[in-house]
């Protein structure tokens, strides 16, 4: 076999067999064990992982058939064979890929695997052996762990609330996992690291509307806007019940509301809300509605939604509206 010339490593040429190598991969990733039963001796496989060599080394054992820097389903190819495809993916890669985007940055792949097996964490690659394995969900032809369970795991790994709070938030408002199950998934695992999730979660359950709000008023003061008011009852000019915002310009009759998906697109509360809109609508009042995860994903371009509403409300007539403040239930 003639060799190709790295520097001072000589190679043997295997430009040939690539493609019958790469279809015995998962996504370019192979075992130097498998590359050996295929023909690759193993000291040929050193040698092309070497620095100037075309492969790159991942983890022992574990090439990929390129130079290149991992794509993250390549890591997270290479972290299942170091398990001998025992683990399965959980903590923020999972959260990932189950479509969250509240990941705080983080390029391990954490696996679980079963009690008995005694694999070691190495580089990238997170292993937790745990007698609490859980039934696979497999997305792309990953087998993860349930979405409650995978959010839990990679949050029991930081010791920040805000980033805590921000991933349960986004978990329950995309219906990834309910509340009950995160709670649940809490009392069932593993009590190490819980402490933070839990206070997170009991402050959510006591009070959901606190945080948005605490988010709201951030943004309002950063937008510059003049002063509004919050959670006052609004009349239309027959004294009839429309509504009572989350932030109101009364001034010039602009409501702006936080609508959670996980609260407002759920039965019956997505009929409440339509009836709430077509009311504000019939009213003559404008409104702008933010989902809570935008507050500090997309801080700026709801910033610049308010100015545009606020400038759109300041143009034209006020609409004849009665605002009643204090204690009192609204009609």
């Amino acid at each position: 076999m003639p060799a190709e010339h790295h520097g001072s490593v000589n190679i043997p040429t295997l430009t040939a067999t690539e493609p019958y190598l790469r279809s015995h991969s998962r996504h370019g990733v192979i075992t130097a064990e498998l590359l050996d039963q295929l023909g690759i001796p193993e000291r040929t496989t050193y040698r092309r992982c070497q620095p100037g060599g075309p492969w790159t080394h991942l983890l022992p054992g574990i090439v990929l058939l390129e130079r290149a820097a991992p794509t993250a389903r390549q890591r997270v190819e290479a972290a299942r064979l170091h398990t001998d495809l025992h683990g399965i993916v959980t903590g923020f890669e999972a959260a990932r890929r189950y479509g969250l985007q509240e990941i705080p940055p983080d390029n391990s792949v954490h696996l679980l695997v079963p009690h008995e097996h005694r694999f070691c964490s190495v580089k990238f690659a997170v292993v937790e052996r745990t007698r609490f394995f859980p039934e696979p969900v497999v997305v792309d032809g990953v087998p993860m762990a349930p979405p409650a369970r995978a959010v839990l795991d990679g949050l029991r790994r930081i010791r920040l609330l805000d980033p805590v709070r921000a991933l349960l938030i986004e978990a329950g408002q995309s219906g990834l996992c309910t509340a009950d199950e995160l709670a649940a998934e809490l009392e069932a695992g593993s009590q190490r690291g819980t402490a933070l999730p839990r206070a997170v979660l009991r402050e959510l359950a006591t009070d959901v509307r606190s945080v948005a709000e605490a988010d709201s008023l951030a943004i309002l003061r950063k937008s510059g806007l003049p002063p509004a008011e919050h959670n006052v009852r609004l009349y239309d000019a027959q004294g009839r019940y429309i509504a009572m915002p989350d932030t109101w310009w009364d001034d010039i009759a602009l409501a702006w509301e936080i609508d959670s998906v996980s609260i407002h697109l759920k039965k019956p509360n997505y009929a409440k809300t339509l009836a709430r809109n077509s009311r504000y609508a019939a009213a003559g009042i404008l409104v702008v509605q933010t989902l809570p995860s935008r507050l500090r994903t997309d801080t700026q371009r709801v910033i610049d939604e308010l100015k545009a509403a606020y400038k759109s409300a300041k143009e034209r007539p006020r609409p004849k509206i009665t605002v009643a403040r204090g204690s009192h239930p609204a009609a």
